[in-house]
C-alpha cells in the first residue's frame, strides 16, 4: 500500500504541461491513431538525444538551453555536475527501467545502469548523497558552493557545503530505492556495494527513538544569521522519515533483510512519540532529539507546529496501521484533526487555502513569514502576526483534507486490525517490486513542468500522435523554461539594493535562486522527457 505523499520543496512554474507547449509550437490537426511502432520509435530517439547529447558521464540535471550553454537543477549547474534531487538522475534511471520493462530493449537497460554508474560516482563514503554531485571533484563543487550556492537567498539549504549527505527531496532515498530495482532486475553484482552502503546509511543514521536527522553524517558548523544548525534535529518535513520507510519495506520484500523490520518499526513509532500533548496535539517540520519538541529549521520556518506536516503524519499514522494492526498509531490521530479544525483561518484571510502553515507553540497564534533586504547578506527572513504581504516563494497558508482525513480514520476504525493490514508488505514473504515507477504521480517538477502527472487510464491516441509530431529534429521535446536564474556576478551588497524583494521570488542582479521570467526561452527539460516516456510507456504497453 502507498505511502503519504511527498510534501517536497519545490518552486512550481504555472506551465500547461510540456505536451501542451510543444504542441502550441506546431499547427494543431486531426491525427490517426498512431501504431505502437511509431510511439517505440519515438522513444528511442528521445532516449538516444538524452543519453548520448545531455548526459554527462550517465547523469543529468534538471534542464538546459538547447545549446547546452547553461544548465539548471533547482540551481544553476557546472556542465561537470549532476542533479539527485528529483526529477534528477536516479529519476532518469527509473524511467530507463520503466522502458526496458515495457518494451524488453536493453538499451534502456544499459541506459539505466550508466546513471547508476553516475549515482555511484558521487555517492558519500558513508552512503547517502547530497543534492548534487561534481564528477569534476571537491575542489569544483566547493567553488560552486561558495559562489552559486551561497548566493541563493531563499535557498539556504545550497549556502553551506556541509560535504556529508542529505535526506532532504529524497534524493538519497530516491537513488537508493532505484539502485535496489535495478540490482533486483539482474542481479548484477556491480551494483551490490553501493546498494549495501545506502542501507547501511539509512540504519547507521537513524536515532534511537527511530527519527532520522535531516543531513548525515551529523555536522553542526552552520550557524545561519546567528540560528543554530537545524540538520540534526528529527525531520518529518519532505517526507524524510516515509520515503526512508519505503526503502526499508522494498529491501524487506526484495532482500528480506531482517535488518529492515526493526528499523521500520522504530521510525513509525517516532511519528507517535512525537505528537505533541494537549492543548496542541500536532507536529512540527522537525523536532528536538533529547526533548522531541517543535524545532525551527531554515530561517523561514520557525519553531513552530506545521499545519502541513500535521496533515501529513496523521495519514502516515493511518498508513501504519494498514501495515501493523496496531491501534496505537489511530489513537491519538482525532486529536490532532480537532487541532486542525481549531486553527482554520476566516474566509476572508485564506487566499484559496484554508490553515496556517505555522501555529506558534504555546499561544496557538498563526505566524506569517515576511522578508526585507534584497540578497543573502542585508537580505532578512522574519515571522509575525501579519498575514499580508508574505513571501510567494514559501506559502503561509495550506490546504489539508481534514475532511478526507477524518472519513478515512473512521473507516480505518471500523475495520478489524487484520482486516485493515491483510494487504500488508510487512506480513508474507518475499514480494516483487511494482513492474513501473514513473507511470503513476511522481510528486516532482523540474521548475518548468508542473508536478509530473500520468494521464488516467491509458494514454489516447491523441496525445501520443502529439508528442510523436512535437519531438524536434534533434530528438528532444521543445519545452519552455519559465524558470531561470541571475548568472553568478560576485557576492551580494550589505547595502540593499532599491527596490522591493519582500514579495518576488528572487532578489537583486546578486540572487543566484531560480525564479519564473517573462521572456521563457525554449530548451531541454527533464521533466518533459520522463512525463512524455512515461505516456508512452502506458500507450506501448496496452497496444
Amino acid at each position: 500500500m502507498p505511502l503519504s505523499p511527498l510534501s517536497r520543496r519545490r518552486l512550481m512554474a504555472t506551465s500547461a504541461a510540456a505536451f501542451a507547449v510543444a504542441g502550441a509550437l506546431t499547427p494543431l490537426r486531426a491525427f490517426a491513431a498512431p501504431t505502437r511502432d511509431a510511439a517505440l520509435e519515438t522513444m528511442k530517439k528521445a532516449t538516444r538525444f538524452m543519453v548520448d547529447k545531455v548526459a554527462y558521464k550517465g547523469g543529468y540535471v534538471w534542464s538546459y538551453l538547447p545549446d547546452l550553454s547553461r544548465r539548471w537543477g533547482e540551481m544553476e549547474a557546472y556542465p561537470t555536475m549532476i542533479w539527485v534531487q528529483p526529477p534528477g538522475t536516479a529519476t532518469m534511471g527509473h524511467v530507463f527501467l520503466d522502458a526496458y520493462h515495457a518494451t524488453g530493449d536493453e538499451a534502456y537497460y544499459d541506459a539505466a545502469c550508466k546513471a547508476a554508474e553516475a549515482l555511484i560516482a558521487i555517492q558519500h563514503p558513508a552512503g547517502g548523497w547530497n543534492y548534487l554531485g561534481d564528477l569534476a571533484g571537491e575542489a569544483s563543487i566547493r567553488k560552486w558552493y561558495d559562489t552559486i550556492g551561497k548566493n541563493g537567498w531563499r535557498l539556504e539549504e545550497f549556502q553551506h557545503y556541509y560535504g556529508n549527505a542529505t535526506f532532504d527531496d529524497a534524493g538519497t532515498a530516491e537513488s537508493s530505492q532505484f539502485l535496489l530495482r535495478l540490482y533486483v532486475e539482474k542481479q548484477d553484482k556491480r551494483f551490490k556495494p553501493a546498494l549495501d552502503k545506502a542501507l547501511q546509511f539509512v540504519l547507521d543514521s537513524q536515532y534511537p527513538n527511530g527519527g532520522w536527522p535531516q543531513r548525515f553524517p551529523l555536522k553542526t558548523e552552520f550557524q545561519n544569521h546567528g540560528r543554530p544548525d537545524y540538520t540534526g534535529y528529527i525531520t518529518f518535513n519532505d517526507d524524510v522519515a516515509g520515503e526512508n520507510i519505503k526503502f526499508l519495506i522494498m529491501i524487506w520484500q526484495t532482500l528480506g533483510d531482517p535488518r529492515a523490520l526493526p528499523a521500520i518499526k522504530k521510525a513509525m513509532d517516532c511519528f507517535v512519540i512525537c505528537q505533541q500533548p494537549q492543548p496542541q496535539p500536532a507536529w512540527g517540520l522537525q523536532h528536538h532529539v533529547d526533548t522531541l519538541k517543535p524545532a525551527a529549521a531554515r530561517s523561514y520556518e520557525p519553531e513552530a507546529f506545521a499545519s502541513h506536516t500535521t496533515g501529513a503524519n496523521i495519514a502516515s499514522c493511518m498508513d501504519f496501521y494498514e501495515l501493523t494492526g496496531d491501534p496505537k498509531y489511530l489513537a491519538r490521530l482525532g486529536e490532532a484533526l480537532d487541532w486542525l479544525d481549531s486553527i482554520r483561518l476566516p474566509q476572508e484571510i485564506q487566499k484559496g487555502r484554508p490553515y496556517p502553515t505555522f501555529i506558534e507553540v504555546g499561544t496557538g497564534k498563526p505566524l506569517y513569514v515576511h522578508r526585507r533586504g534584497s540578497n543573502v547578506v542585508n537580505g532578512e527572513y522574519y515571522t509575525d502576526e501579519n498575514p499580508h504581504g508574505t513571501v510567494i516563494h514559501y506559502s503561509s497558508f495550506r490546504a489539508v483534507n481534514v475532511d478526507g482525513l477524518r472519513k478515512r480514520l473512521a473507516k480505518l476504525k471500523a475495520m478489524s486490525p487484520e482486516v485493515a493490514s491483510k494487504d500488508s508488505p510487512l506480513k508474507g514473504g518475499r514480494k516483487a517490486l511494482p513492474k513501473y515507477f514513473t507511470t503513476g504521480d511522481i510528486s516532482v517538477s523540474d521548475l518548468n513542468v508542473d508536478t509530473l502527472k500520468a494521464d488516467a487510464g491509458q494514454t489516447s491516441p491523441d496525445k501520443v500522435a502529439s508528442l510523436i509530431a512535437s519531438l524536434n529534429a534533434e530528438g528532444w521535446w521543445p519545452t519552455e523554461l519559465r524558470a531561470t536564474s541571475n548568472p553568478y556576478i560576485g557576492d551580494g551588497s550589505s547595502t540593499p539594493a532599491p527596490g522591493d524583494f519582500s514579495q518576488t521570488r528572487v532578489g537583486d542582479a546578486t540572487d543566484t535562486s531560480p525564479y519564473i521570467t517573462d521572456t521563457p526561452k525554449i530548451g531541454i527539460s527533464t521533466g518533459t522527457y520522463i512525463e512524455n516516456m512515461a505516456a508512452l510507456i502506458k500507450y506501448v504497453t496496452a497496444s
